[in-house]
C-alpha cells in the first residue's frame, strides 16, 4: 500500500497533527518509512539588505531560517520515534513550500503526502485550507491527506 509518507512539517500545531496521522498510518503499514520535510523560505542577500534596521553581526536569513527548520526536523523526528515510529527520516528544503513539498514527494517516490489544514503563515481567516495544503492538494502526482 504505502511504502514512503511524506510529512511535511512546519512547527504548527496542525503539522504535528499531520505528523501524528502519518504515525498512525505507519502502525499499520509497519515497512512504510516517514520522511519528514520542512520547508523554509530562501532569502535572497538583496532581500535582507532591505531591513531597516541590521544589527552589525547579522546573520543571513537563509542561515537562521536553516537552523530552525532542522530544529523543527528534529523535534518531530523525536517525537515520532516517542510515538512509536520506526523508520523515520528528517529533511530540509529551501523553497517555495508548495512547490518543494510536490518535488521532494515525486523525487523520493512517495506514495502520500500528509499535511496539516494550515501552518504557521495562516492567519485565523475562516479559510479552511492554507494557501500550501490546498495547493500540495492540488497538484500532487500521488493522495495527499490533509489533517
Amino acid at each position: 500500500m504505502f511504502k514512503r509518507i511524506l510529512v511535511a512539517v512546519d512547527g504548527s500545531k496542525t503539522s504535528l497533527k499531520a505528523l501524528d496521522k502519518a504515525i498512525d498510518l505507519q502502525k499499520l503499514i509497519p515497512e512504510a518509512e516517514i520522511y519528514i520535510l520542512c520547508v523554509y523560505k530562501h532569502h535572497s542577500l538583496f532581500e535582507a539588505s532591505l531591513s531597516i534596521g541590521r544589527p552589525a553581526d547579522m546573520d543571513i536569513p537563509d542561515k537562521v531560517l536553516s537552523e530552525y527548520a532542522k530544529e523543527v526536523v528534529n523535534h518531530a523526528k523525536d517525537l515520532a520515534k516517542e510515538h512509536g515510529a520506526t523508520k523515520v527520516r528528517g529533511f530540509v528544503k529551501a523553497g517555495r513550500p508548495s512547490r518543494v513539498i510536490i518535488k521532494f514527494a515525486q523525487d523520493k517516490e512517495a506514495d502520500l503526502i500528509v499535511v496539516g489544514t494550515k501552518g504557521t503563515n495562516s492567519d485565523k481567516d475562516g479559510m479552511f485550507l492554507g494557501s500550501v495544503s490546498h495547493r500540495v492538494a492540488s497538484h500532487a502526482k500521488c493522495p495527499v491527506l490533509v489533517v
